[in-house]
């Protein structure tokens, strides 16, 4: 539907966004690893290895043993750092460079390291219950990515983003009507029978979505604070 490209809001408390950058740098790496430096059977081996298998999840299904390289619910972390393809990882990493730096800012490096992963595993149980017969492997880091999403929609309504519209036309819009529009996609997409395809899943984005909303919520009071004392003193906290 679009593709972020900036945002108006700098960093107040933190002095570089770390836990944001390594995200991005572990995914594109690991990306690469797994499109040039592995044959095309080891890279699906290794996506239903590390993919979160809604079947396998809910004890409808049981992978090959010779598949396991870890246990089972540590699939719900490991799915998020691979990419089907350019275009799902490049999506992916521009929404989570453009609006995770300033939820790293709000949420503290640590702080946001377990958001972001708390998301992630929400999006791929919700995904799991919706759908528990399917043996596709979800990846991608869409579900941790669109609970960052809720939470910037948050802190930072006001804000402008600039957006690639349809990826051809250049706009500056706010915050909140670019991110209410993108999980209204999602819910739209769900509603006209998206969650029956798979291919795309549809209720991960609204789980990660839902779950960074509530955290968010629950933390609001001191995430406004800690922001709003950042922006008195005028300068990174560190």
């Amino acid at each position: 539907m679009f593709l972020p490209l900036h945002d108006s809001v700098r960093i107040r408390v933190i002095r570089y966004q770390v836990v944001t950058l390594s995200l991005v740098l572990i995914n594109v790496a690991i990306f690469l690893w797994t499109r040039y430096g592995l044959a095309e059977r080891e890279a699906q081996a290794v996506a239903l290895s590390f993919g979160a298998i809604p079947a396998v999840i809910s004890h409808q299904a049981v992978l090959d043993p010779a598949l396991v390289v870890i246990p089972g619910f540590l699939t719900l972390m490991t799915y998020m750092f691979l990419h089907g393809g350019w275009l799902h990882l490049i999506g992916n990493m521009a929404f989570l460079w453009v609006f995770a730096d300033n939820v790293e800012d709000g949420f503290g490096h640590l702080g946001f390291f377990a958001f972001y992963l708390l998301c992630g595993i929400a999006a791929a149980l919700l995904h799991t219950l919706m759908v528990p017969e399917s043996q596709l492997p979800m990846i991608g880091a869409s579900g941790a990515v669109a609970g960052v999403l809720a939470s910037y929609m948050l802190l930072y309504p006001k804000s402008r983003v600039w957006v690639l519209l349809f990826m051809r036309i250049p706009l500056r819009i706010s915050a909140a009507w670019a991110l209410g529009g993108w999980i209204g996609f999602q819910v739209f997409s769900v509603l006209i029978g998206g969650s029956t395809g798979q291919n795309i899943a549809w209720w991960g984005h609204i789980g990660g979505f839902v779950t960074g909303f509530v955290l968010t919520m629950l933390f609001r009071p001191w995430l406004t604070a800690r922001l709003q004392r950042a922006e008195k003193t005028g300068r990174a906290q560190g």
